[in-house]
């Protein structure tokens, strides 16, 4: 991720307890990593760019070491979208948000 790397809000201003809260990721990438994502959505169909990038930020987190119940079922609906064990997670919908190009 490059310097110019930064979080801006998304629906998060004004979620109360209990509402989920989401977050705008932007990031430089280098173009191999970009090249490998894209290839790996074109071969898994049920796969897009955010689903992939989050199952991989909360992968990451919950490897290293961050233990969170919320960030753990985040994990698991990324990776088992239709388990209506994990759905009903904070910020874990698992639900696809359209293939991007």
């Amino acid at each position: 991720m490059g310097a110019e790397s930064g979080f801006g809000s998304g629906n998060a201003a004004g979620a109360g307890a209990g509402e989920e809260g989401v977050v705008s990721l932007r990031a430089d990438v280098p173009a191999p990593l970009l090249l490998a994502m894209r290839q790996f959505i074109d071969r898994h169909p049920n796969w897009d760019q955010y689903r992939l990038v989050q199952a991989a930020l909360a992968g990451f987190l919950v490897q290293n070491g961050v233990a969170n119940r919320d960030l753990t079922r985040c994990y698991l609906a990324s990776l088992f979208p239709g388990s209506p064990r994990f759905c009903g997670a904070a910020g874990a919908s698992g639900a696809p948000l359209g293939r991007a190009a």
